[in-house]
């Protein structure tokens, strides 16, 4: 039998800090409160009835060890554009809210950014423009295969970059080259 493919709907964090969540990924993804009580939020930034579920039950600790236990890595949201990708992180920069770390992974460009419980979350636009030709690429290519992870940007250089009248294509092509690298590259955790 072959496998029925299911839409991703949405994640569900555990959270010592409701509130502060709560308004971090309003500010973050546009994320509205569909429902709200004691034990948790429900929150959605689309037509579906919630994408991020929210739970604060009595007991939950914060782990300081997070970033080394094994789990999960991180969630992910698209956006349309390279725009609407500059945009938001030069908003979001206005608002005190910087990305962790910035990579260009070869077929997406990728801010993640950390919210209040410290889980990583992505901001990312598919740097082909194509989800088949990107995924084709990811598959096939040499260049992948040797640097998965891809290259360490920094977002403001970016932004400088779209100032001058620079493309999404120019731009990639100068991450992949090193020349957009951050001053400081993180170190990934665990590695």
């Amino acid at each position: 039998m072959t496998a029925i493919k299911p839409t991703f709907h949405h994640v569900n964090l555990k959270t010592t800090r409701l509130q502060e969540m709560i308004d971090w990924y309003r500010a973050v993804v546009g994320a509205e409160v569909v429902f709200k009580d004691a034990t948790g939020a429900w929150l959605s930034n689309d037509a579906a009835n919630h994408r991020i579920a929210l739970l604060e039950f009595p007991g939950f600790v914060d782990d300081p060890d997070k970033d080394t236990r094994t789990g999960m890595h991180h969630s992910a949201f698209e956006y349309r554009g390279f725009e609407d990708l500059n945009s938001t992180y030069l908003r979001l920069r206005e608002e005190g809210i910087e990305p962790d770390v910035c990579i260009d992974h070869g077929m997406t460009l990728s801010y993640y950014y950390k919210d209040p419980d410290g889980n990583h979350v992505e901001l990312q636009i598919d740097d082909f423009g194509d989800w088949a030709a990107s995924k084709e690429w990811m598959g096939t290519s040499t260049d992948f295969a040797a640097n998965p992870i891809g290259m360490f940007v920094d977002p403001a250089r970016v932004a400088e970059l779209v100032e001058e009248g620079e493309g999404l294509a120019e731009i990639h092509r100068r991450a992949m080259a090193g020349e957009l690298a951050p001053t400081h590259v993180p170190a990934l955790p665990g590695a």
